[in-house]
């Protein structure tokens, strides 16, 4: 709160002698405040003392003549930086918005206290006031910092589509730092313009980009609905080493599967076996053979049935073998595998064997 104090009081002593004929009396008192300030440092009790005064001077002055008015802003601008500096950023934007108000007050001035003032309200928590300082004085001035405070306050506010639209000359500069990418993705999303976010990402995605891009493209591909996009996305993050993580690895097989592309999980399923990333148990070989089965690979789906109806000895996993080979039209092996699940006492495999006969 010191450092807003201190931008709501920088400079006015000039002022105070440039822009309007005050009596030295005044110009006396302004200074001798502004010293008092000065030197307050945190203690309250000079801060109020400062503050009171001001205030009581802005008052008296503010219904006089055009030199009054502006002192009275000049005293507004004094209680407005010791209330800041008491930690009531609120009060202190009220005295700002009052000396913006004096007639006395040139523009380029009440353009400075605009500013401030808006800070003020931002750091008080008023964040509609805020809003409506921030756009005012963003109309008229260039100032990238101040823009991304507005779109923040206007996501915090739930205004997304305000808060994209003012994101999106941000964006199209670049050198966005990693918060300012979190916000502006989120503002994209919760604005529906996931696809617009995705595109975004992608721009900038390569091998030196950090997981949490990759992650994030990934996670908007399927938010878009491009499964495919998503899988393709993982997959390529694969190849490159940035994901390799167990957790990185199931979510691989399962964008795959979702995505169209079931083979590729098969065949990263079987590449886990081989290097005993995963065990050749039961759970393996039956995700594994139903890859093979999604991806309508007749040869490669028969022979992960046979192996997993190998492993378990269970006359539904050599019944189910057999109704694939069957409706693949491989009688032979669709014969072989009810055979086993008859002699493991499954009946109702005799009215398909009679079918083959």
């Amino acid at each position: 709160m010191k450092r807003l104090a201190l931008l709501v009081f920088s400079g006015w002593a000039a002022l105070a002698q440039a822009d309007a004929p005050l009596p030295g009396d005044i110009i006396q008192n302004l200074n001798a405040l502004q010293g008092e300030l000065a030197g307050a440092g945190d203690g309250r009790e000079a801060l109020e003392g400062v503050a009171e005064r001001a205030i009581r001077q802005a008052d008296r002055l503010a219904g006089g003549n055009r030199s009054d008015q502006w002192a009275s802003a000049l005293y507004d601008q004094l209680a407005a930086g010791a209330l800041a500096r008491q930690g009531e950023p609120g009060a202190a934007a009220d005295r700002l918005a009052r000396a913006r108000e004096r007639s006395g007050v040139d523009a380029e001035q009440a353009d400075r206290w605009l500013r401030e003032e808006a800070r003020l309200r931002r750091a008080a928590g008023q964040r509609s006031e805020a809003i409506a300082l921030f756009d005012e004085w963003l109309a008229d001035h260039d100032d990238i910092e101040m823009s991304w405070q507005l779109v923040r306050m206007l996501a915090d506010e739930e205004q997304w589509e305000t808060a994209a639209d003012r994101l999106a000359p941000l964006v199209e500069q670049g050198g966005l730092t990693e918060g300012q990418q979190a916000l502006a993705l989120s503002v994209m999303r919760e604005a529906g313009d996931g696809a617009g976010a995705l595109d975004w990402l992608l721009r900038d995605l390569g091998e030196e980009s950090p997981r949490d891009q990759w992650r994030q493209a990934a996670g908007l591909a399927q938010q878009a609905g491009q499964a495919g996009m998503a899988a393709a996305l993982w997959e390529m993050a694969w190849q490159l080493g940035i994901f390799e993580s167990d957790e990185d690895f199931e979510t691989l097989v399962a964008l795959h599967l979702a995505g169209g592309t079931p083979a590729r999980a098969a065949e990263h399923l079987e590449q886990a076996l081989a290097s005993e990333r995963l065990a050749r148990d039961e759970t393996t070989l039956r995700r594994l053979a139903q890859a093979w089965y999604q991806a309508r690979d007749v040869d490669q789906a028969l022979g992960a049935w046979l192996a997993l109806a190998e492993l378990t000895g269970e006359r539904d996993d050599w019944r189910r073998l057999g109704q694939l080979a069957y409706a693949w039209g491989e009688d032979a092996r669709a014969e072989q595998a009810w055979e086993e699940a008859r002699a493991l006492g499954d009946e109702e495999v005799e009215g398909w064997l009679a079918n083959l006969r």
